[in-house]
């Protein structure tokens, strides 16, 4: 059974960072994409950072542009994402994401079969 664990997420003041990380279990990385997505109350779920790791290709929305990034520690099994310079418009649930992916589909929510349960990023005065 695939489960995939995300942590790291927490409460920030704007223009701090943070780390979140993604580790699974019952898959490799290797095989698979990666994406975060994040979604706020209300609202749908937004695309943030996808990676295929063959082929070394990353995706990101643009309104992060600049200051996330994704990643993978091969070694770990486990993909992050190090976000700086947050803005409270950062603030939602992020979700890790896994699929076989093709690198048309990678900002797509369809595309990825495997999800965690999500873990709370907080952007706030």
């Amino acid at each position: 059974q695939v489960q995939l664990v995300e942590s790291g997420g927490g409460l920030v003041q704007p223009g701090e960072s943070l780390r979140l990380s993604c580790k699974p279990s019952g898959l490799s990385f290797s095989d698979y994409g990666t994406a975060w997505f994040r979604q706020e109350p209300g609202k749908e779920r937004e695309f943030v950072a996808a990676g295929k790791w063959s082929g070394a290709t990353t995706r990101y929305a643009d309104s992060v542009k600049g200051r996330f990034t994704i990643s993978r520690n091969r070694a770990e099994n486990t993909v992050y994402l190090q976000m700086n310079d947050l803005k409270p418009e950062d603030t939602g649930v992020y979700y890790c994401a896994a699929g076989r992916i093709i690198v048309s589909s990678m900002t797509f929510k369809s595309a990825y079969g495997y999800w965690g349960r999500g873990t709370q990023v907080t952007v706030s005065t």
